[in-house]
C-alpha cells in the first residue's frame, strides 16, 4: 500500500479533530439512551445470557510426518 499523500493526511486529521470534538456529545447521548432503555422496560425478558466460545481445535496437519505424534516420544 502506498502511503497517504499529504492531502489524504490532511483530511484524515480534519475528520479525527471532528470526531475528538463530538466525542463528549456522543458520549451523552449513549448514556441518555442506556438510561431511557432502561426506564422503558427495565426488565428484558428475551435476554439470553451468551454462551462462552471454547478454543477452536487445531488445524489438522497435512503432508510429511502428519501420521507422527506431536508430542515426544516417551522414554
Amino acid at each position: 500500500m502506498a502511503p497517504p499523500s499529504p492531502t489524504q493526511l490532511a483530511w484524515r486529521g480534519r475528520i479525527e479533530a471532528l470526531i475528538r470534538l463530538a466525542q463528549p456529545a456522543l458520549d451523552v447521548m449513549l448514556a441518555a439512551g442506556e438510561r431511557l432503555s432502561r426506564i422503558v422496560e427495565p426488565e428484558d425478558v428475551d435476554w439470553t445470557p451468551p454462551r462462552s466460545v471454547t478454543a477452536p481445535a487445531p488445524p489438522p496437519r497435512v503432508g510429511a510426518g502428519a501420521a507422527e505424534s506431536s508430542e515426544p516420544a516417551a522414554d
